[in-house]
């Protein structure tokens, strides 16, 4: 099956595109069950671009794709910045002070970057799942992080909840954009 977004061609019994992600089935009638409208998949550099155009944003919903996107970005900027600072210390070795400052400065630069968009974002995360934001403090608690890595991969409520309206579905996000509209 040809994907309408890419023209990939796709296997006939796949309901999403194995290149953009984007959904192979048409609605239903009803527009309920497997052929419901759904947006295409963020992509990763939207996720990226969404994370920083949403930097304090600790309200509304995100999708799955965004936060996962989102979340293998910071993990490999957290590499990238442990690598680097550890040859350079290594490189350096003229003092204790160096490698401190090596290791410990760039890190608050860092969580700054990215940190903080990651705490918005897993917070709309858990909002999309029906869940307070709150509840990624239980991080902090003995296997508690498994629990809320379980939430952020459960799929997101459907329709829209207390948090806002549904990320994945158009309505949705024609009835917010109409509505920040009228606020305005």
């Amino acid at each position: 099956m040809e994907c309408s977004r890419c023209g990939h061609d796709n296997l006939e019994v796949g309901q999403f595109c194995g290149v953009c992600g984007a959904s192979l089935s048409a609605p239903t009638a009803s527009g309920l069950g497997v052929g419901t409208a759904e947006l295409a998949m963020v992509s990763f550099l939207e996720a990226l671009k969404l994370g920083y155009q949403r930097y304090f944003d600790f309200k509304g919903r995100s999708p799955r794709a965004e936060f996962w996107w989102w979340y293998l970005f910071s993990c490999i900027a957290f590499m990238v910045m442990f690598w680097t600072c550890m040859i350079v210390a290594l490189l350096v070795q003229e003092s204790l002070g160096m490698f401190f400052f090596m290791m410990f400065i760039p890190y608050p630069i860092l969580l700054l970057i990215v940190g903080i968009p990651h705490l918005s974002l897993s917070s709309r995360r858990l909002h999309d799942t029906g869940r307070s934001g709150w509840w990624y403090l239980l991080n902090f608690v003995p296997f508690g992080s498994i629990l809320v890595i379980v939430w952020w991969c459960t799929r997101g409520k459907a329709g829209p909840n207390k948090y806002g309206p549904d990320p994945r579905q158009p309505t949705s996000q024609q009835a917010l954009i109409a509505s920040s509209l009228l606020t305005c």
